[in-house]
């Protein structure tokens, strides 16, 4: 599992113009079973909950999001490796 945080770079003034590709990215990411989790980080940027992913394939997904192409945010990648969950998120545990 990884959380990956998206934090406002040097363009941030571009966002509204790739808005539409940034949601689509994010949707497409959540129909691939990938994102978990995608929310606001308020004054900094976004964060994501990634999972069922390997982090080379993360880094390629990250990297075609166009807010990071067109640099409106730097991404970080962080491994997480859980291994107590409430009960309703027991599926973000590691199996086996």
């Amino acid at each position: 599992m990884y959380i990956v945080t998206l934090k406002f770079s040097v363009n941030k003034s571009n966002a509204p113009q790739f808005m539409e590709g940034h949601k689509a990215w994010i949707e497409q990411g959540i129909k691939d079973g990938v994102f978990a989790l995608v929310g606001s980080l308020p004054d900094i940027g976004g964060g994501i909950i990634a999972h069922n992913v390997s982090r080379d394939e993360l880094e390629q997904r990250v990297k075609d999001d166009p807010f990071v192409a067109e640099q409106v945010v730097t991404a970080d990648i962080m491994e997480f490796l859980p291994n107590r969950a409430d009960e309703r998120l027991s599926f973000l545990l590691p199996q086996g």
